[in-house]
């Protein structure tokens, strides 16, 4: 498989992501918004791998690591690399329930929306290097 169709592949998990968690937020379920984030950046992340390494991206769910990994955690302005940081609490898909609810009573409304809002703008700009990488291949 090229590694335009790796990225394809990631890339229309995403989308399908990315609807999840507008729609999650618009019911009110924080957590699992938070959750859908962290999947949306970290999948999208993967995708850039793929145009960028010929190898599959490693099976682990640190953002920072897979943006280290492909080149472009030095690109990322302090305010992204910020933002990773944050959403690495909202990876709960094998955490224990406690946990969960410790990082659920932190979240609410505002501070949901605006990880919601940080993970488009975020997706956005990875996308925007994605397509450059493309171009120039």
């Amino acid at each position: 498989m090229e590694n335009k169709e790796r990225a394809e592949k990631w890339l229309g998990i995403v989308a399908e992501d990315l609807v999840v968690a507008e729609d999650l937020f618009k019911l009110g379920h924080w957590l699992y918004t938070g959750f859908m984030c962290h999947q949306v950046i970290e999948k999208t992340l993967k995708a850039y791998w793929c145009v960028c390494r010929d190898d599959d991206p490693p099976y682990l769910h640190d953002h920072e690591r897979i943006a280290k990994g492909c080149g472009l955690y030095t690109k990322m302005s302090e305010e992204q690399k910020d933002f990773l940081e944050g959403i690495k609490r909202l990876n709960i898909e094998a955490r224990y329930q406690e946990y969960k609810y410790e990082v659920a009573r932190t979240l609410n409304r505002e501070n949901t929306g605006a990880i919601l809002d940080q993970t488009k703008q975020m997706h956005a700009w990875i996308l925007e290097r994605l397509k450059a990488k493309l171009s120039t291949r």
